[in-house]
């Protein structure tokens, strides 16, 4: 079976769900009502991705497939677009975002490619609106991607910092003025400085070349991964967590980092 048929027969599916002969379910679906699932499959897609499970992967991408071709779905009902205008709009833009292999352009660098990337963008009707360099940031975006998108925005007309040296300094100075707030029980300056270290933290992540939100994942599962441990310790030594002294979590916590580091 090729690859056209297989989509085909899957557009038709989902019209078949939509039907009055179809799913209760998916009859009733709206683009509002299926937000939360098209968020859940792309993160379940992006853990799939941390567990280098292809077979995951492609179950996850499956989902999160089916969750495109619903929206174009209830668009096409709603005589708004449908999945060929998605497919047109897609190869159009991709061609046209692409000149150094659909045209002439010469561009040798992934450097290149994404500057003349940008500059494309800006000619497009999507972005003629846009009054500020700093428009256009997806409003649910988690905050640290935000922060980190919104960098890269100002960073491209060189509003940036010139080396790492300045923004560890600007790391430290936002924690400077944090624990002055806190000194002063100022808790509308405490949270204004606290979002302050958090993005000079995000900028300092980026100048790392490290996306921060990948970096807090990484730290909140590797805190669960060593928890668990300490439950599981705590649970062998036939005492209960809830009242046991927070010294012996402590030290049972660093008994866990050393063996990993030593594992390491």
């Amino acid at each position: 079976m090729d690859y056209q048929t297989r989509f085909t027969d899957l557009v038709k599916l989902m019209a078949k769900l939509r039907s009055p002969n179809g799913c209760p379910w998916d009859k009733e679906q709206t683009h509002e009502s299926l937000k939360p699932y098209l968020i859940e499959e792309t993160y379940e897609v992006i853990d799939t991705i941390d567990a280098k499970d292809n077979g995951k992967l492609k179950e996850e991408l499956a989902d999160l497939f089916f969750q495109i071709i619903f929206h174009c779905q209830i668009a096409s009902e709603n005589n708004a677009f449908d999945i060929g205008d998605v497919l047109r709009l897609c190869l159009e833009k991709m061609t046209r975002r692409h000149p150094h292999v659909f045209g002439d352009k010469n561009l040798k660098t992934a450097e290149e490619v994404l500057k003349h990337w940008h500059e494309i963008k800006k000619s497009e009707e999507g972005y003629k609106d846009r009054k500020s360099i700093a428009d256009g940031l997806p409003k649910h975006l988690p905050a640290l991607q935000k922060a980190q998108k919104l960098q890269r925005k100002v960073a491209r007309v060189g509003f940036d910092w010139q080396n790492i040296e300045e923004i560890l300094a600007k790391v430290e100075e936002e924690l400077a003025e944090i624990k002055v707030a806190i000194k002063e029980d100022d808790k509308n300056s405490i949270m204004e400085e606290l979002g302050d270290l958090l993005f000079a933290v995000v900028n300092l992540s980026r100048f790392l070349k490290l996306e921060a939100e990948n970096v807090l994942h990484k730290s909140i599962y590797k805190f669960v991964e060593r928890f668990k441990k300490i439950e599981s310790e705590l649970a062998a030594s036939g005492k209960d967590i809830e009242k046991v002294t927070l010294k012996e979590m402590d030290e049972l916590w660093n008994k866990i980092k050393k063996a990993n580091t030593l594992a390491s």
